[in-house]
């Protein structure tokens, strides 16, 4: 039986469910609310847009209505809010915020992801600045953009250094605004600990960023030019962006009676069902179950919001489904460093009361002989009898792959030393034959089967006012980057020698640079009766502890010029970025650009398609554009292109085989016309691939439609009777349902085909058309076989033009490419 399914809210949560409940039912009526304009975004990658790291805008946007409509089949209706849930009635109240009109909608099953919002605290000051800003979602992104290229912005202030926090700081330097960021915790990165921070507060106050950590903002003054924190210091800025953290937008759930939990999340059984029956909720909303220790928890992440959307319409649909917690994997760039983590915390674990033992190592991203090795600093946490618990990773390479691997192994219960026997993939520009994983797997095999006891960072300080024993094995050039006071010097490869200046009464705690080599001193001493205990990481992971931040003055702006939108407008330098897209995405990406430059200007392409550096050359050939350099490097191409002829050439264009009689012009059709007659899904996709590249290269392209072809342009269907009945059930509802030439296999190929596309970022087909004819091909529909086949009107796309036989003669007596399809 069909049902009828509400889901309050898009992006990465409501948009997932959607998707999948459509793929799961044909027969449901599904309605997709959105209460602002974009139903899904891409809003990790926003504080990048910010920062011109990523160019283009529409990059961000993931679907749009008309896309997804077309494409699933679902009633997307953005600008519209729900105001009220009424469980009992199983009806919502809406609000459409571009008619005014409020009515109500009845609904079967509920899903509710709203998501999370800015936590703005009140300060003081707040409501008279608009200079202040937070980043959720592409209108704030807007603002904020705006803002810093109308006022000349030279410095920001960030409150708050949790990933968008960081994020933000990161792309306003990029763009050579001084900043300040502000944080009240004893460190950013609320993830890592305090002793893995600091690696990012050395990284940060290297980038002139003025790290303010221990302090919070109490006051703003003058406008919001003026901040003042807790500690008594003023601020100057011309802009502020909070980024304190967030809360489940829980709004909706309180008003109707719907049960909340850990942070006012909406409490949700296994099946991501509320306390009322056919109402779920997922996504950043919801209280989760930490997997680690079991208790109730909210992590706002994007992984956790898309496998629930999915999870969801599974269990609606009646498969056999439960989200057993989140483990919080996570990363996140800061500067030239990666910083990555799973599972909990020392903080957490300290709060929850769980015993744990920790261990760090500094081991190399690949072979150290290998040229590029950066060193990676691994944390790992683990009980006692093994159960990893959590991990933590800074570098410059191979940080998140690392991470990756040990939440994999969380996720299906190995222990920690396991970690040892993960057969990982080695080469020398990749790894090394034992990978930092299998370090960590044999470091805690030591400690749980009792080689070694160690001693933490932390205690050190402690120890030392006790005097304690510390017997520094090192070579004595490394004492030069600093050493434990008060200790004893033995080189490791002379400790057999001095056994007997080492007193047997008393605990010698030994270190040396990383921890390696204090593991085999300690091993020696063990061996000879000692009381002995290793420090975990080494003097690197204690000195890393004691960082000190530095003070930062801002003297002038750091570059002269802030970049902006409106460099497309100049004749300065375009920078589009392409990589990711297929043939024929970047000449297409290229062609827009061009159309909107001016004669003379430059555009720097990106592109991870190797293709494109063929494609580029004859493009321009044909469309009178300049190659001015075109070279492959770091696996992508990098081609400058001038609009229009103002440089010389990069090579001489390709001349016609043969040459009119003297004295008599030669011809030029710049025409495309293509017959297509075939329903099949392939053939389909190569005459919009055809089609579109043709338009790019700056051709006229007809695609006149014919039987079977007519297919491709359905957007509906609508009722008819008769043989069109016939014709309707026989043949597919449009451009989503139609199968492949060979191979079909009662769908599934067609299936294979369209998951292929999407892992290779191919548009489906639907958009496919949709681009097509933005880049100007013109649709035309055979009436004589739209009137044989019963086919309305009112079932093709909206820019479908109608004609016969002449209308595509007359097409084609002006191309010079015909195709039948």
């Amino acid at each position: 039986m069909a049902k009828k399914i509400v889901i309050i809210g898009g992006v990465a949560g409501g948009a997932t469910a959607a998707t999948r409940l459509r793929r799961l039912s044909e027969e449901d009526e599904i309605i997709l609310l959105e209460k602002g304009e974009y139903i899904s975004f891409a809003n990790c990658g926003l504080p990048y847009h910010v920062g011109e790291v990523i160019k283009e805008r529409e990059s961000l946007l993931l679907q749009t209505v008309a896309g997804m409509s077309s494409q699933y089949g679902l009633d997307v209706r953005n600008f519209s809010e729900v105001t009220a849930i009424h469980p009992t009635e199983k009806t919502v109240t809406v609000t459409n915020h571009k008619t005014g009109k409020v009515y109500d909608e009845s609904f079967d099953e509920l899903i509710i992801s709203t998501g999370a919002k800015a936590i703005v605290p009140a300060i003081d000051g707040l409501e008279n600045a608009k200079n202040v800003f937070s980043l959720r979602n592409i209108p704030d992104m807007d603002l904020i953009k705006t803002y810093i290229t109308r006022n000349k912005v030279k410095t920001a202030t960030v409150i708050g250094g949790g990933f968008i926090g960081l994020e933000m700081m990161e792309n306003l330097s990029e763009l050579g605004i001084n900043v300040q960021l502000v944080e009240m915790a004893p460190q950013v990165m609320p993830n890592i600990d305090f002793e893995m921070a600091q690696m990012l507060h050395a990284q940060i106050n290297m980038h002139g960023v003025k790290l303010i950590l221990n302090d919070g903002l109490k006051e703003l003054r003058n406008n919001g030019h003026e901040l003042v924190l807790t500690s008594g210091q003023v601020l100057a800025t011309d802009m502020t962006i909070l980024s304190i953290g967030v809360l489940p937008e829980n709004t909706l759930a309180k008003q109707c009676g719907i049960e909340l939990g850990f942070k006012g999340g909406i409490k949700v059984d296994t099946q991501m069902r509320t306390n009322f029956a056919h109402i779920y909720a997922i996504g950043d909303v919801i209280e989760v179950t930490d997997s680690v220790s079991g208790e109730a928890t909210n992590i706002p992440l994007a992984w956790p919001a898309n496998r629930q959307g999915r999870l969801v319409a599974d269990i609606i649909n009646g498969l056999p489904a439960k989200y057993p917690g989140t483990q919080g994997t996570s990363v996140a760039k800061v500067f030239e460093l990666t910083a990555a983590s799973t599972g909990n915390s020392e903080r957490i674990l300290k709060k929850q009361g769980i015993e744990y033992q920790a261990i760090h190592i500094h081991p190399n991203s690949h072979a150290g002989y290998y040229p590029g090795a950066a060193p990676i600093a691994l944390k790992l946490l683990f009980a006692q009898n093994g159960k990893i618990l959590g991990a933590q990773a800074i570098g410059t390479e191979g940080v998140a792959k690392r991470i990756d691997v040990i939440s994999t192994a969380m996720k299906f219960g190995a222990k920690a030393p396991d970690l040892a026997a993960i057969e990982l993939a080695y080469a020398p520009p990749y790894s090394s034959a034992k990978d930092p994983v299998n370090m960590l797997g044999y470091t805690a095999d030591n400690i749980v089967n009792g080689k070694v006891k160690t001693f933490q960072w932390s205690e050190v300080d402690s120890l030392k006012e006790q005097g304690a024993y510390f017997l520094d094995v090192r070579e004595d050039f490394e004492l030069l980057t600093g050493r434990i006071g008060g200790s004893v010097e033995i080189p490791l490869n002379q400790l057999r020698q001095h056994l007997v200046e080492v007193p047997k009464d008393q605990t010698i705690y030994v270190y040396c640079q990383v921890g390696l080599r204090g593991y085999n001193a300690a091993r020696i001493l063990m061996q000879h009766g000692y009381s002995v205990k290793n420090l975990d990481g080494g003097y690197k992971t204690y000195k890393n502890s004691k960082y000190q931040l530095h003070q930062v003055e801002f003297t002038k702006i750091k570059k002269d010029v802030v970049k902006n939108d409106y460099a497309k407008d100049t004749l300065e330098n375009i920078e589009l970025d392409a990589c990711g897209l297929q043939c024929p995405g970047p000449i297409l990406k290229v062609k827009e650009n061009i159309d909107r430059m001016k004669p003379g200007q430059k555009i720097e392409v990106q592109a991870s398609d190797f293709g494109f550096s063929n494609d580029i050359e004859v493009w321009c050939q044909n469309t009178g554009n300049t190659v001015i350099d075109n070279k492959i490097k770091d696996n992508k191409v990098f081609a400058t292109i001038v609009k229009g002829k103002e440089l010389p050439q990069k090579s001489e264009p390709k001349m016609p085989t043969t040459l009119p009689p003297e004295g008599q012009l030669l011809e030029t059709k710049d025409g495309a016309t293509m017959v297509v007659f075939s329903g099949d899904l392939d053939k389909a996709l190569a005459s919009m691939i055809i089609a579109s590249g043709a338009a790019a290269y700056g051709k006229k392209v007809t695609m006149f439609f014919t039987f079977w072809g007519l297919s491709i342009l359905k957007k509906q269907t609508v009722k008819k009777s008769g043989l069109a009945k016939m014709f309707d059930i026989m043949l597919p509802a449009g451009a989503d349902k139609l199968k492949i030439s060979q191979m079909n296999m009662g769908g599934l190929g067609a299936k294979m085909i369209k998951k292929v596309m999407k892992q290779k970022n191919v548009a489906p087909l639907p958009e496919m058309i949709q681009q097509a004819h933005q880049l100007g091909v013109k649709f035309v529909a055979c009436t004589m076989s739209m009137d044989l086949m019963g086919i309305e009107k009112e079932e093709l796309f909206d820019f479908v033009e109608y004609g016969g036989v002449a209308t595509f003669i007359g097409d084609s007596e002006k191309a010079n490419m015909q195709l039948f399809i």
